[in-house]
């Protein structure tokens, strides 16, 4: 080996060179004892030049190492990216058919802003959700939520549409290749009939609302999102003891896991009063306290952490053509990071008792139209707890004006929610 033509290459060894050929005595000179060493074939500037080599060839395997680091590192990277994104399940199908009838959609108001249509499946179909009942193929939407990321990226609402609301259905295509007639109907059963193009139709026929994208996910995803992020905390101001929702939970503050949260947010007949409304409250409350889990430096700065709610994520949700990538989602993930918790916000349609079947909603008006025209027009709403005070001026926090605004400022309309901010038990 050598390190240079003709050039013997200095041993691998340092050590082979540094071999004391003889060791002085001690001797006393004025007093002073001293020791001599003296090295064998190595002169002062020899030793400089082993020194000088030695640190090349450190150098040269330190280079090695780190290329050797940085190029694994990168190829496990894309192996996880490419991992992640093959999760993701696309749904061409109805975005084939949302374009059959784009000259009926409404057309987007605030270009810059985003509404996205989360629906929950209730689907027994598939590994993990044949233990919840059987169906006969079919599925309706359990949960469906119209979320609105403000244009400015300063607040997201998320808004709840009742299963059982009484809506105007159109004519959809169904599984089969048919279509179904327009009718009027329970909501979720759009989804049932003709899938999310269906759904994504009679929503935006509701609202006026162009819905951008969507999101579908099903028991076992939910139940893998909750246990990936370690649990969710929420409070329960009532033991709960449901066999039916595989539940029994003393009262108090609690972390629920995948199994449990999903009893929590399914649960309807066996709580509270046993009406949709509650469970909705409860959901709310439950993708609150999931929103400040997820945006807690304990997830989103771990990466041991970070992926599996990544892998549970992209696993979990099948959605349209200009969402389904890992990109896409992390661009959308990115833009809503800088939302406060208190802007991230929950609320659920106004609406009352059906008119002609107590077990059905209907809107009430004019207070749904408002907040449908607000979020259409990208214009802010608030949420309080408690009765709905619609029309409610913008005050300091201590029910007075705010002193600063204009003498006459104009209402915020307000509605009855949460936000992600609230601590589960006050």
């Amino acid at each position: 080996m050598t390190d240079s033509a003709g050039t013997p290459a200095e041993p691998d060894d340092p050590a082979e060179d540094e071999t004391p050929s003889t060791v002085g005595t001690a001797s006393t000179v004025g007093g002073t004892g001293t020791m001599g060493v003296s090295w064998a074939g190595t002169s002062g500037g020899a030793a400089s030049d082993g020194a000088a080599k030695g640190g090349r060839r450190w150098l040269r395997w330190t280079a090695l190492g780190v290329s050797v680091v940085l190029l694994t590192g990168a190829a496990a990277g894309w192996w996880f990216y490419r991992k992640l994104d093959g999760n993701i399940t696309t749904d061409t199908t109805a975005a084939a058919e949302l374009l059959r009838y784009e000259k009926e959609r409404p057309a987007p108001v605030v270009s810059a802003a985003r509404n996205i249509l989360l629906i929950g499946s209730d689907t027994r179909a598939g590994a993990g959700n044949a233990e919840y009942g059987h169906d006969k193929g079919t599925q309706r939407s359990d949960t469906t939520i119209l979320l609105h990321i403000s244009a400015g990226r300063s607040s997201a609402t998320a808004v709840s549409i009742p299963r059982d609301l009484m809506v105007g259905i159109p004519s959809c295509r169904k599984s089969d290749g048919t279509r179904s007639s327009a009718r009027f109907a329970q909501f979720n059963s759009a989804f049932e009939v003709g899938g999310t193009a269906c759904t994504i139709r009679t929503v935006e026929r509701l609202t006026g609302i162009r819905v951008d994208h969507h999101m579908v996910i099903d028991f076992r995803g939910f139940k893998k999102m909750v246990d990936a992020v370690d649990g969710v905390e929420v409070c329960l101001r009532e033991p709960i003891d449901d066999s039916d929702a595989r539940l029994k939970l003393p009262a108090g503050l609690r972390t629920l896991h995948g199994e449990q949260a999903l009893g929590f947010v399914r649960a309807r007949k066996s709580l509270g009063n046993g009406s949709d409304t509650e469970r909705m409250d409860r959901q709310q409350q439950f993708l609150g306290a999931l929103v400040s889990k997820v945006q807690s430096n304990g997830v989103l700065l771990n990466p041991t952490r970070l992926y599996p709610v990544l892998d549970a994520a992209t696993k979990s949700i099948t959605t349209d053509p200009g969402l389904d990538s890992l990109r896409d989602l992390y661009n959308l993930a990115r833009s809503m990071r800088s939302i406060p918790t208190e802007k991230v916000q929950f609320l659920t349609v106004p609406r009352r008792p059906y008119s002609y079947n107590a077990n059905r909603d209907e809107l009430v008006q004019p207070k749904a139209s408002q907040l449908f025209a607000r979020l259409r027009e990208d214009k802010p709403v608030m949420v309080a707890p408690g009765g709905d005070t619609s029309g409610r001026p913008d005050t300091d926090g201590n029910g007075k004006p705010d002193e600063a605004s204009s003498p006459t400022p104009a209402p915020t309309p307000t509605f009855t929610g949460r936000n992600a901010a609230q601590r589960a038990c006050p």
